[in-house]
């Protein structure tokens, strides 16, 4: 249900409608934005993959019952996973002044709530997908039974692993109960669930509901819980929540026209699938990239705002222009 990352071919490029009109603002937010484009995005984003991963395994040992938590780790730790809502969490946590160490912990968190929204997403009786990132889904290996099990498991450890491992000389206990209320709210019923429920139940008109819950829910919660950590003010929050689910919005929308091109008219004979409900597949390809145009415009706008905080708003404002440029692979 997360915001993910699609590689683009290296023979392929967006359309020339994804160049985006530059509007009038001031010369620090010119200078900020010109900036992200020469920010190093992969070095910083593939260093902290490496930490996340280390202490994802660390967080998900193998233990009785040792098949709950093989299957646990099957998806936590599956090769080819982008982290980008722990890498958003840390960002919006440095954003701040507040130290990575304080931040892993959520980080990891998210990337167990991930894993399990994917996990349930799955399943024959919701997506009904057998693969993920080109490998079997978890049921697929585990069966149906213990895919369930280890997506329940999953979703409580977040939980745990944030109270436990969170260094109190860092973040105080207050900020720690919003960045949980933060989480179980993104991932409840008025959150990323009553996304996959209209999904799967609701009609065409659905769509802009169904994107927002299951994909930007995520990327708000990841941005909002990295600046909760490090201390930033309600008005402060409130941006982050608005640039993260423009962000988490924008990568679906780019995965999908990325995914529409690939297939360029041809009948790949694929299995129909109960998922659908895309800005691509409702209103088109021209459709959704000018949603596409709409929400990276709305996500630069709210980072103005943290003009004050010099370089350190640059990886957000990168993670924006690699939505849509994909100018490297993970």
């Amino acid at each position: 249900m997360a915001f993910s990352v699609v590689s683009t071919p290296a023979h392929f490029h967006l359309p020339k409608k994804l160049t985006f009109r530059i509007r009038c603002c001031a010369a620090s937010s010119v200078s900020t934005r010109s900036k992200s484009t020469r920010f190093d995005l992969k070095t910083y984003w593939t260093t902290l993959i490496a930490d996340i991963n280390s202490k994802l395994n660390e967080a998900v040992p193998v233990r009785y019952p040792e098949l709950i938590y093989e299957s646990m780790r099957y998806s936590v730790l599956a090769d080819g996973a982008k982290r980008a809502s722990p890498v958003m969490c840390v960002a919006a946590c440095e954003l701040f002044g507040g130290d990575r160490l304080a931040a892993f912990p959520t980080a990891c968190a998210l990337e167990m709530v991930h894993a399990a929204s994917l996990i349930h997403d799955d399943l024959p009786c919701m997506d009904d997908d057998p693969s993920r990132r080109g490998q079997p889904s978890n049921h697929t290996i585990y069966g149906e039974d213990m895919a369930i099990l280890a997506g329940d498991a999953l979703f409580p450890l977040g939980f745990q692993h944030i109270v436990s491992n969170t260094p109190s000389n860092l973040v105080p206990e207050a900020r720690l109960l919003r960045v949980i209320t933060e989480i179980a709210r993104t991932v409840g019923s008025t959150g990323m669930a009553a996304g996959q429920f209209l999904d799967l139940e609701g009609g065409p008109n659905a769509v802009e509901f169904v994107q927002e819950k299951k994909f930007g829910e995520m990327g708000e919660c990841s941005a909002v819980c990295g600046g909760l950590l490090a201390g930033a003010e309600d008005e402060e929050v409130d941006r982050l929540r608005r640039y993260g689910r423009a962000v988490g919005v924008l990568y679906q929308v780019v995965d999908d026209i990325l995914e529409e091109k690939k297939k360029n008219g041809k009948d790949e004979n694929e299995k129909k699938k109960k998922k659908g409900k895309s800005y691509v597949k409702v209103y088109g390809v021209e459709k959704a990239l000018e949603v596409a145009e709409r929400l990276r415009a709305q996500a630069k706008l709210e980072l103005d705002g943290f003009e004050k905080y010099g370089d350190g708003v640059v990886p957000l404002h990168s993670f924006v222009d690699y939505a849509v440029d994909r100018s490297f692979t993970l």
